[in-house]
């Protein structure tokens, strides 16, 4: 047979790295890579038009790796969240797990990530999704709350609103399960769109294996990312989406959260109006009476917020946000 109608090979992981010019700190991946216990992974690319050595570090470290390097370059920056589109598509990995440019894993964190995920006995594994563990910072503290026990099953929604787990974690999703999601587009619109919307779906139709164990090593002396944290109307329409999106599929966690979804009904008066919906388009999005009842009460500090970052002179400070 033709080596070239061969299937391309498939792997236990896919390690996804977006990257934008960290030539400076990528050798962080790159290195806790190479020293990881569990060798059945791919590490795959996205570089969104690098204009430092990242090309050519790569081209190095394709000669030295002990396991296999894939390299997407495009030709213009297309964005963290077309890069993990991209990333999605692309994997041949069954898990898929993604670590940022300036970090690292300890060295035998995918070897513990199996072991986690292959502990959930096999008849039970089609209604889990994921294992997800903690994460540190380089001097060995731990970043957010733990989970209630050492090993934990749940789901993001009830883990955030419940049991109000806060900080980065780390883990991976069934490559599968992120393939098969709606994942939100708005067209023309290139900033940054919540990852947290395509969590929340999953969480309502799939459990997590939670786990006390740090595998992550997050530095603190992060480069510019592909996308920043912004307020105001520039990523007003990613936060619209956002906040409707939890004001009409999660109200049943209300009564456990009700500031979270408060501030989700200001942030949809506020960032709404930065978009040019009028207030009446936008309680027609709202499904349910209980949402477009907590809307109505989010109206003049929505408002209040709107008016002040549309018309404030910035200055080069930050604005508040809902």
């Amino acid at each position: 047979m033709d080596a070239s109608t061969l299937e391309p090979r498939r792997f236990t992981f896919t390690v996804f790295t977006p990257t934008f010019n960290r030539g400076r700190v990528l050798h962080r991946v790159f290195d806790s890579l190479q020293a990881q216990t569990f060798r059945d992974f791919e590490w795959l690319l996205v570089d969104n038009a690098s204009t430092d050595d990242t090309p050519e570090l790569i081209e190095r470290w394709r000669r030295e790796a002990t396991f296999e390097i894939r390299y997407i370059r495009n030709e213009t920056n297309i964005g963290r969240q077309g890069s993990w589109l991209k990333a999605i598509a692309e994997a041949r990995g069954d898990l898929f797990t993604e670590i940022r440019s300036a970090d690292e894993l300890v060295p035998n964190a995918l070897e513990r990530l199996k072991s986690h995920w292959d502990s959930i006995p096999e008849p039970d594994r089609a209604h889990y999704s994921a294992v997800s563990a903690l994460a540190m910072d380089e001097h060995g503290r731990i970043i957010g709350s733990k989970f209630p026990t050492d090993v934990f099953d749940s789901d993001s929604n009830e883990t955030r609103y419940r049991y109000r787990i806060r900080g980065d974690k780390w883990g991976f999703q069934r490559t599968d399960v992120l393939r098969q999601q709606q994942i939100p587009r708005i067209e023309g619109y290139t900033g940054a769109i919540a990852e947290s919307i395509v969590w929340r779906a999953i969480g309502r139709q799939y459990r997590t294996r939670y786990v006390n164990e740090p595998l992550r090593i997050y530095w603190q002396d992060q480069p510019p990312g592909l996308t920043r944290p912004v307020t105001g109307w520039v990523n007003a329409p990613g936060r619209v989406l956002e906040a409707e999106d939890r004001l009409n599929n999660d109200m049943r966690w209300f009564t456990v959260a009700p500031l979270t979804f408060y501030r989700d009904a200001v942030a949809c008066v506020c960032s709404g109006l930065h978009t040019g919906r009028s207030l009446m388009d936008q309680v027609r999005t709202l499904r349910r009476p209980i949402a477009r009842l907590l809307w109505l009460a989010a109206i003049v500090p929505g408002v209040g917020f709107y008016a002040v970052q549309r018309y404030a002179p910035p200055l080069g400070r930050r604005l508040p946000s809902p």
